[in-house]
């Protein structure tokens, strides 16, 4: 659990600063459960250069609560979560403060997002709020407001936790909030997990992730786990003391993100294989002969004009559904066929087009696309890059976001090094999934 928080001070000599507002959204890592928006009265002047960045003046603070007013809010609203703010060094101490000048010692672990973009988007010219946010594409409003820059930061922190592959933020804030043992009864666990699309990690008493899998529901799948009797089951059922989770929106997504942190971490009883997700392929190319045949290869390179699967069934089973779709030859089949359209005006390069329309609909070789589908919540949309047939990574859009730009979406997106199996893993769930869509991209 988190506390998004956002100070505006008076300005003046160190620690004799007061707070004139104070902005903070508890997030649970998925969405705001709760939040505290308030002027305050410092009791003390605002600096005037404060007051024409801020556009708060000493006039609008005098009937605002003093901060002893607000202090048990503040308290109860962060109890049990981490500070997560923009320069959370300062934030912080200024609180800190207001808290001591009351005589209460307050005390909350903190997270500051300067410091995880410096190192989640290293290659950002400036790690300022609004530089950054502008970069990024984040939408802001209300500018050195608490509420306007606490929203910025919650974006911006929500992007950092997609772009956080490794898991380093949420090991390392269980590992400090836990120290030991969680509660014994598992089962309590499933209660506080969404029925949603995403990825769930299950971690043991020391933060460390044991399994990571990707679903359709994740409280169903969990529960599953915890109710199994098999070997994989009974471990997890000892060795689980946390289950977190990503909520994705995107089933593609999902299974993408799951493979490849399953890949990187190589969780303890994840069964991560270095071999190719795919056995055979299915070549579209001439080879020097007047029609082009298909035909399966036992293959383990996804080269150019080839689709990859994984068994002979399932390369033979879309072999017949692209002879039905597209009404092909049987001399596409067999290089011996007498071609059925010799007697028409259609010619072997007829018969090859309607080929290689099919390899265009179910191939991403060569384009540069966006596939979007539904998002984690309502007005928002999901995105896969890719880009001369390379995926390059995902993100999330607000509806009224420009799509079609590749400028814009590598810059909010989480990157992906794409490969011949995320290729495959895209490629087989387009192949059965009829509900995204495909955007044409210009650089």
């Amino acid at each position: 659990m988190y506390s998004i928080l956002d100070i505006e001070s008076t300005g003046g000599k160190y620690n004799e600063e007061g707070i004139t507002e104070i902005a903070i959204h508890r997030f649970d890592g998925h969405q705001v459960v709760d939040k505290f928006i308030c002027l305050v009265n410092p009791e003390r002047e605002i600096q005037p250069f404060v007051a024409k960045l801020t556009g708060i003046n000493n006039k609008m603070l005098r009937s605002a609560p003093k901060f002893h007013e607000v202090a048990k809010r503040i308290v109860e609203i962060t109890e049990g979560t981490v500070l997560v703010a923009h320069n959370a060094q300062f934030d912080y101490r200024i609180l800190r403060t207001e808290f001591r000048r009351l005589g209460y010692d307050f005390q909350r672990k903190t997270l500051c997002t300067v410091d995880l973009s410096k190192q989640l988007i290293p290659e950002a010219e400036s790690h300022s709020l609004g530089k950054l946010a502008r970069s990024l594409g984040i939408p802001m409003s209300d500018r050195h407001r608490a509420n306007g820059d606490a929203l910025a930061t919650l974006k911006l922190f929500k992007l950092l936790l997609d772009k956080d592959s490794d898991k380093r933020i949420i090991t390392e804030v269980i590992r400090e909030e836990t120290h030991g043992e969680l509660s014994p009864n598992q089962l309590d666990m499933v209660f506080s997990l969404p029925s949603k699309t995403g990825v769930y990690y299950m971690h043991d008493k020391d933060g460390e992730i044991i399994f990571l899998g990707k679903t359709k529901d994740i409280k169903k799948r969990v529960n599953q786990h915890f109710t199994n009797v098999g070997k994989l089951a009974r471990k997890l059922q000892k060795e689980t003391k946390m289950v977190t989770y990503e909520t994705t929106g995107s089933e593609l997504i999902a299974i993408l993100k799951a493979y490849l942190e399953q890949q990187k971490n190589r969780p303890r009883y994840n069964h991560v294989s270095n071999k190719k997700l795919f056995t055979h392929t299915v070549d579209f190319s001439q080879n020097g002969t007047e029609h082009i045949v298909l035909d399966v290869e036992k293959n383990r390179a996804l080269e150019y004009k080839k689709i990859a699967f994984n068994g002979t069934n399932a390369a033979k089973s879309f072999i017949n559904k692209l002879f039905d779709e597209f009404e092909l030859c049987p001399c596409s089949l067999r290089e011996d066929e007498v071609c059925i359209h010799r007697e028409t005006e259609l010619t072997a390069s007829d018969c090859n087009q309607k080929v290689l329309s099919a390899f265009e609909k179910y191939s991403i070789q060569e384009k540069s696309i966006a596939l979007t589908d539904r998002g984690r919540e309502t007005g928002e949309r999901s995105f896969i890059l890719i880009k001369n047939g390379r995926i390059q990574g995902f993100g999330y859009v607000e509806l009224n976001h420009q799509i079609n730009n590749i400028p814009i979406l590598e810059s909010i997106m989480t990157p992906i090094r794409g490969d011949e199996n995320t290729t495959f893993i895209v490629e087989t769930y387009l192949r059965k999934n009829n509900r995204i869509k495909t955007i044409p991209l210009t650089s």
